[in-house]
């Protein structure tokens, strides 16, 4: 059996709709306010998502592509980053759970991911 995607929502993402609407179908998620991370800079919060194998979900698409790049350049590991950009919520939530569906959290690992290719 395939392995989940567990999420980690950045301080940008942490919307109070699109997190209940996650849980209430059961998808594994964590903010960085419940990881006491807020205010904290991207890469610590790249860096805690990877530590945790969680898929770090945020809606600053630049910054963490540019991460991303230089994380793969320097030969460092994560579990993947998955970046949108600031639609309504139920878009968000639909496009997510359907990369979760469809991807594992294999399938994630060292990638990133536009959440508009998921319509």
């Amino acid at each position: 059996m395939r392995e989940p995607i567990k999420l980690y929502l950045d301080e940008d993402a942490q919307r109070t709709d699109l997190i209940q609407a996650l849980r209430a179908r059961q998808v594994n998620l964590e903010t960085a306010s419940e990881a006491g991370l807020l205010g904290r800079v991207d890469e610590i919060q790249l860096q805690y998502a990877t530590a945790q194998g969680r898929v770090i979900f945020t809606f600053n698409r630049g910054d963490f592509f540019r991460l991303h790049t230089q994380w793969l350049e320097n030969a460092h590991n994560h579990a993947g980053i998955v970046v949108s950009d600031q639609v309504h919520t139920g878009v968000v939530m639909r496009r997510l759970l359907h990369l979760i569906d469809v991807k594992s959290a294999g399938d994630m690992h060292d990638r990133l991911e536009f959440l508009s290719n998921w319509r």
